[in-house]
C-alpha cells in the first residue's frame, strides 16, 4: 500500500483480520445502536426545548439568526409570495418550502428537521448546530449518502443527489472534481460492481505488484477514457438535476431567485465580522468596487490548495473531501461556524486511518483548534454586544485561527494512512494479452 509522502504511518488496518461476529451479538449491537438514537433523540427534544427558554431570558439567543430568516422566507412561501422578498434569504426556495409546517404546526418545526439529519449522535457541535436552526446538517446527510452511493458502485443515485446538493447548498460544487478522477474505469466499469480494497498484507503486495505493470499505460489510458461511460453518465444526470430544479425556480421566481441563491455566494463579500482573515480589509473598503486584482489575489490561495489536495488524495476520495472542506472553510472570504459542521460530518470517515494518539497529539489537535476558536468569540463578543473597538484584535484573532486549521491540517495528514477505497478491475488490453501467451 502507498503511504502518504509528508510523513511516516503505520499500516492500515488489515479488516479480513477480523474476529466474525455472532447472531446474538449482532441482536445486541442492534439494541445498542437503537437505545443510542433514542437517547440522542430525547438530547435534542431537550435542548430545542431549552432554546426556546432561553430566547425569551437571556440576552444571547440560542436560536441562529438564519432560522428567523428561514421560517419567515417560509411564511411568505405558505402565502403565495415570493421567499425573496425576505430580506438576507438567499437559499434554494426547497429550503423555505421544507420550513412551511413551522407556521402551520409549530415555529420549532425546523429544528426537528435539521436535528433529525445529524449522523454524528453526540458531537456537541453537530447536535447544537441542528437545534439552533441551522440548515447545514440536510447538506452534510446528503453529501455522506453521495459517499455511500459511489462505494456501492450506484452512480446514478449519486449523480441525482449530487446535483440536488449542489442546487440546494452551492459549495458542494469542489467535490466534483475528485468525484469524476475517482470514476475512472479502473475501479467502475459498466457491468461491474467496484470492490472495495480489503486492505490486508497479501492484497497490499498484490497491488503493489501489479501497479508495476498498470502505470505504464496509465497517462495514456487517463487520456483515452476522460470521457467514459460512468463519468459521462455521471456529469449529464447530476447536471440535468441542477439545472432542472434552477430553471423550476428561475421561472418561478426569476433573477432574484437566480442572484440570491446562486450568483451571491460566488460573489459574496460580507463586511461583518466572521472569522475570515479577509474580513477585515472587507470592511474597511466594503463601499468601493473590490479590483479584479484584489478578487483573484483571495482566490488564489484557496485555488491551488484544492487542487493540490485533489491531485494527492483523490483515490482516497473520504479523506480527498475532508481535507478539502477544511481548506475551503479556512481559506474562505466569509467563515461563520456554521461551515465548520461541513467537515465535522465528513471526519468519522477519517479516523480508522489515523495513527494519530488522542492522548496527546489528539488532543493538542483539539485544544489549539477550539482554544483559537474561543480566543476569537471572545473578541467578538465585544465587538457585537459590548461596542468595543476591538476590529483589529479581531482580525488578529483571524489570523492565528487560520494557523490554527493548518497547523491541524498537517498533523492530520503527517498521521494518516493513505488508503485509497477502490481495487483495480484490471485492464482489458492487458487480460488478453496475458491471455495469448
Amino acid at each position: 500500500m502507498k503511504k502518504s509522502h509528508f510523513c511516516d504511518a503505520e499500516p492500515a488496518p488489515a479488516f479480513s483480520n477480523l474476529p466474525s461476529v455472532s447472531l446474538s451479538q449482532l441482536a445486541m449491537i442492534s439494541i445498542n445502536i437503537r437505545s443510542l438514537l433514542w437517547l440522542s433523540a430525547i438530547f435534542r427534544v431537550i435542548l430545542i426545548v431549552y432554546g426556546e427558554w432561553q430566547d425569551s431570558h437571556m440576552e444571547v439567543r440560542y436560536t441562529d439568526v438564519d432560522y428567523l430568516v428561514f421560517s419567515d422566507a417560509a411564511s411568505l412561501m405558505a402565502s403565495g409570495d415570493s421567499p425573496y422578498k425576505r430580506t438576507t434569504y438567499r437559499y434554494s426556495p426547497l429550503l423555505a418550502f421544507f420550513l412551511i409546517p413551522n407556521s402551520i404546526i409549530h415555529r420549532s418545526w425546523g429544528k426537528f428537521l435539521f436535528s433529525a439529519s445529524v449522523v454524528w449522535l453526540f458531537n456537541p457541535f453537530t447536535f447544537t448546530i441542528g437545534t439552533r436552526g441551522n440548515c447545514e446538517p440536510i447538506v452534510c446527510a446528503m453529501i455522506l449518502w453521495i459517499i455511500i452511493c459511489l462505494l456501492k458502485g450506484n452512480v446514478l443515485q449519486a449523480a441525482f443527489w449530487y446535483g440536488l446538493v449542489v442546487h440546494f447548498r452551492i459549495y458542494p460544487i469542489i467535490y466534483v472534481l475528485p468525484i469524476i478522477l475517482i470514476l475512472d474505469p479502473l475501479f467502475f466499469r459498466s457491468g461491474l460492481k467496484p470492490r472495495l480494497q480489503n486492505w490486508s498484507s497479501r492484497q497490499d503486495k498484490t497491488l503493489r505488484s501489479s501497479n508495476k505493470v498498470t502505470d505504464q499505460y496509465d497517462l495514456w489510458k487517463a487520456l483515452k477514457t476522460v470521457f467514459s461511460q460512468e463519468r459521462v453518465m455521471f456529469g449529464l444526470v447530476s447536471g440535468a438535476v441542477f439545472l432542472s430544479c434552477t430553471g423550476l425556480f428561475f421561472y418561478l421566481y426569476g433573477w432574484e431567485f437566480l442572484h440570491e441563491a446562486l450568483l451571491y455566494h460566488l460573489t459574496r463579500t460580507d463586511p461583518r465580522h466572521n472569522f475570515s482573515i479577509y474580513f477585515y480589509h472587507i470592511y474597511l473598503h466594503y463601499e468601493h468596487e473590490f479590483l479584479m486584482v484584489e478578487k483573484l489575489i483571495s482566490f488564489l490561495p484557496q485555488f491551488i490548495v484544492q487542487l493540490v489536495l485533489i491531485f494527492r488524495f483523490a483515490q482516497d476520495l473520504p479523506f480527498c473531501l475532508f481535507m478539502q472542506t477544511v481548506a475551503f472553510v479556512a481559506f474562505n472570504k466569509v467563515v461563520t461556524a456554521q461551515y465548520f459542521v461541513w467537515f465535522f460530518c465528513l471526519l468519522p470517515l477519517i479516523l480508522p486511518w489515523s495513527n494519530m494518539k488522542l492522548k496527546w497529539e489528539g488532543l493538542s489537535c483539539i485544544l489549539v483548534w477550539i482554544g483559537a476558536q474561543l480566543h476569537w468569540l471572545m473578541w467578538g463578543y465585544l465587538l457585537e454586544f459590548k461596542g468595543k473597538n476591538v476590529f483589529l484584535q479581531l482580525w488578529l484573532a483571524g489570523l492565528l485561527f487560520l494557523a490554527a486549521n493548518t497547523f491541524v491540517l498537517i498533523m492530520i495528514t503527517c498521521r494518516h494512512t493513505y488508503s485509497p477505497v477502490f481495487q483495480r478491475l484490471g485492464h482489458p488490453t492487458l487480460k488478453n494479452a496475458e491471455k495469448n501467451n
